[in-house]
């Protein structure tokens, strides 16, 4: 919903790269200070003209002293702002951060007018392709084409209504009769017959990722060979194969993708199985026989659920004996932000196909969440990780996210389990819509702004 009725300053290319939203062009003027000029026909929905004041009011909101925005951290590394006129903004960063515009392409940046109505149920004003015309909670909402969005020609489409499917049998089921045109999440078990019926099609791509987290204050788990004992014990082949049916590949490090900049072979596979290992390190930290401990996953989604199982046998093996913890999704979450488990299998993607969208999965100054380990602090990764940031020069950041990934497979923030084929299906006569690569998967409905029925 977000990148059909939202715009941030940036955005993401269907092949992966930044381009300009509200923004139309950025540069870096010195190592501190990054620069934005916004297009001239850029508008919320409301008619208003957005300009570098309300960009700017939008980023001390997120900032502010009570914000529980996604991206508060981040922009609590901005010093000031500037806005020399209507269309120029200046963000003036405390150090370096040659990351900054991936940050204002992340759909948690998005736009909205300082003027939106407020009260409850009320959507703040945004500046996207859509804007939402009727909806029926927890069943459709209905989207209309904004006619006067800055983009010419775009959207193609005059409107979108979006269902919600409770159960993804019902689905697939759905885009196979023609009820529905597209459908996300494609459930790997129906794969396969989306791919053979000669009416649909199929586009997904590896990128979102399954994983552990750990609660370093619980019993042995803040003992780094022991979160290495339980990295060596899970062999994923298993794991691609019970929960995602094949469609995946193992992941034995941290979820650098295959082909980029930051990618190493031997790092790769630096949790690799490995059930001797495994053992020997239960033995140096002092648990010859192992130990008892829980495991948090959802019985809400078969792919938590499946993946939990599998490593819950490969526990077993090595004398971990992890007691299942199968609550609804909500509880699930609300366990992980409160850091009520010991480990908990999670999947999500990284915030960026940069390395440091990372960050926030290992990153153990930021505030608590269901999506990284709890009560985990690695100084020398954290400080890795800002060195990274700070680096402008590629060679030199690739050295750096290299040394960040030995420290990571020492020390353990995570363990990586599995990458997962993330996949949609659609009618063949819809055109413009593409899954995007690796970890901008999610940022998918962006193209639905290129969307058209041929």
């Amino acid at each position: 919903m977000k990148l059909l009725i939202h715009r941030g300053l940036l955005s993401y290319a269907p092949d992966g790269a930044l381009r300009g939203e509200i923004a139309e062009s950025w540069r870096n003027e010195n190592p501190t200070t990054w620069s934005f000029t916004l297009r001239d026909n850029a508008l919320f929905h409301n008619g208003e003209k957005i300009t570098a004041a309300d960009v700017k009011w939008n980023i001390e909101q997120i900032a502010a002293e009570r914000s529980t925005a996604h991206y508060r951290a981040e922009m609590q590394q901005v010093a000031s702002i500037e806005t020399p006129d209507a269309r120029t903004l200046r963000i003036v960063t405390k150090a370096p951060i040659a990351t900054l515009p991936n940050w204002m392409a992340s759909y948690h940046m998005m736009i909205v007018s300082p003027r939106s109505p407020t009260g409850a149920g009320v959507l703040p004003v945004g500046a996207g392709p859509f804007t939402i015309r009727a909806q029926e909670r927890g069943t459709s909402i209905d989207l209309v084409a904004f006619d006067r969005y800055y983009k010419p020609g775009q959207p193609k489409l005059a409107g979108i209504r979006l269902i919600a499917y409770a159960d993804e049998n019902l689905r697939v089921s759905a885009i196979r009769a023609g009820d529905v045109d597209l459908i996300e999440y494609v459930p790997w078990q129906a794969m396969a017959a989306i791919e053979a019926d000669e009416r649909l099609r199929l586009d997904a791509t590896n990128g979102p990722f399954m994983y552990l987290n750990f609660n370093a204050s619980r019993p042995h788990l803040g003992d780094a060979r022991v979160r290495r004992a339980i990295a060596h014990a899970i062999r994923r082949d298993d794991i691609v194969k019970v929960a995602f049916f094949g469609r995946g590949s193992p992941l034995e490090g941290l979820p650098i993708a295959p082909g980029s900049d930051f990618f190493d072979e031997a790092l790769s596979k630096g949790q690799a199985y490995d059930p001797d290992k495994s053992k020997a390190l239960l033995r140096e930290a002092g648990l010859p026989n192992g130990f008892s401990t829980s495991l948090l996953s959802t019985a809400q989604y078969g792919m938590h659920k499946d993946t939990a199982e599998v490593v819950q046998q490969h526990l077993a093996a090595v004398g971990i004996q992890a007691e299942l913890r199968l609550p609804d999704w909500a509880t699930r979450v609300n366990l992980g932000n409160r850091g009520q488990f010991d480990i908990a299998v999670m999947g999500t993607a990284t915030d960026s196909n940069d390395a440091d969208g990372l960050n926030n999965l290992i990153d153990g100054s930021l505030s608590p969440s269901y999506v990284r380990s709890a009560g985990l602090r690695i100084p020398k990764l954290e400080e890795l990780m800002r060195a990274g940031r700070a680096e402008f020069d590629t060679a030199k950041r690739r050295e750096i996210y290299l040394e960040a990934q030995r420290v990571a497979l020492e020390e353990v923030p995570l363990v990586g389990l599995a990458w997962r084929s993330q996949g949609y299906a659609m009618k063949k006569e819809i055109t413009g819509f593409k899954a995007m690569p690796g970890a901008l998967n999610f940022f998918s409905g962006i193209t639905l702004e290129d969307a058209a029925l041929s």
